[in-house]
Parts: structure tokens; C-alpha cells; sequence
């Protein structure tokens, strides 16, 4: 089974993945953007914004999913395979760029992942208020600079391109306990 954990900047992707590790040890742990050698590489020239185009920097990312299909994910069908993102996030960031349309956004994306998505998508989901606190107890990064209401639309995009993708969204409270939200994604995982 493949499986994604999704959410914005601070929602609790990394420590769940980390207590998710605990229960699967044999699970195939991996991330997108970057999760292959090419995905490094690819994902330090969009880190390093030295794209001025917003479809360069798309195609960029399509080039890192579908490295990452090839490498990690088909080869590893057989086993729980858990990422942190997935083409969700990618899709959910090129809808909120506004400049290609949702036909070819999902098109480009069949095609780089030869239609193999994640089998359930798990989204921790963080309140305006939550993630505001969060936010003002750490130094805040490139993406997280860009304000609350730009996550926030990142959050909303998230939930859109679940959608489009016609994929198993399972919404978390990402406010709950770190327990309780391990304990909702291991009900559903084994559901």
C-alpha cells in the first residue's frame, strides 16, 4: 500500500512519519519533492529560485515525481510505502500558481507517475489559529514567510487536488495529540 502524508509547514508531517516508522519497520519511508538522487538535485535548483518561470519550476517537479515513481514507488508496490507529499502537494502548489490549467495540471501529472498515486492520502489538517501560534515559535523559511493566508490557501489546494486526482483524502485534526493522530492514521492504514 502507498500512502501520503500531507499537510502545510508545520502541520506535524515529519514526527508522524517519524511514529509511523515505529509501527512499520519494514515500511519504504520516502518524501517528494527529493526523494531520489536526481530529486535532490532537482529540488536544489527550485530552492534556489533561479527559475522566472513558474512552468519551468512545474515541469521541474514533474521531472522529480516521475524519478521518484520509477525509483522508489513501482519498485516497492509490494510493501507499505510511506511518503511524506506526493503529486497531491504538487498539484495543490501548481493550482495556487494560477498559470496552467487544471486539465493539464492533472494530465502532465498521469503522465509523469504513469497513474500510480497513493492509495489513501492522509491530510493534517491545521485551524488558522493553530497554525499562527505554530508559526511564532519557530524561524520561519522561505515558503512559510509568505504569511498564513498563503498556507492556508495551500491547505485548501491540498483538499482541491484530492480531488482532481480523485484520490482517498482522510482529513486530521492536526490540533489533536501526536498519539491520537498516530493512532487515526494506523485505524485507517489497517482498516
Amino acid at each position: 500500500m502507498y500512502i501520503a502524508i500531507e499537510g502545510i509547514d508545520t502541520a506535524g508531517k515529519s514526527t508522524q512519519i517519524a511514529k509511523l516508522t515505529e509501527h512499520f519497520k519494514d515500511a519504504v519511508i520516502t518524501k517528494e519533492p527529493g526523494g531520489t538522487e536526481v530529486g535532490k538535485e532537482i529540488r536544489e535548483i527550485v530552492l534556489s529560485a533561479k527559475t522566472k518561470s513558474k512552468k519551468a519550476e512545474f515541469l521541474l517537479f514533474l521531472a522529480d515525481r516521475a524519478e521518484h515513481i520509477k525509483e522508489i514507488i513501482e519498485p516497492n508496490l509490494d510493501k507499505l510505502i510511506i511518503s511524506d507529499r506526493s503529486a497531491v502537494s504538487g498539484v495543490a502548489y501548481a493550482l495556487i500558481q494560477g498559470e496552467i490549467s487544471e486539465t493539464a495540471i492533472v494530465h502532465l501529472n498521469r503522465f509523469a507517475t504513469d497513474g500510480i498515486y497513493p492509495s489513501k492520502v492522509f491530510l493534517l489538517y491545521l485551524t488558522k489559529e493553530e497554525l499562527e501560534f505554530r508559526l511564532s515559535q519557530k524561524k520561519l523559511d522561505g515558503i512559510e514567510l509568505r504569511g498564513v493566508e498563503y498556507l492556508l490557501g495551500i491547505q485548501d489546494a491540498i483538499i482541491e487536488a484530492a480531488k482532481l486526482l480523485n484520490l482517498e483524502l482522510i482529513i486530521i485534526d492536526a490540533t489533536k495529540s501526536i498519539d491520537t493522530i498516530t493512532e487515526e492514521i494506523l485505524n485507517s492504514i489497517n482498516a
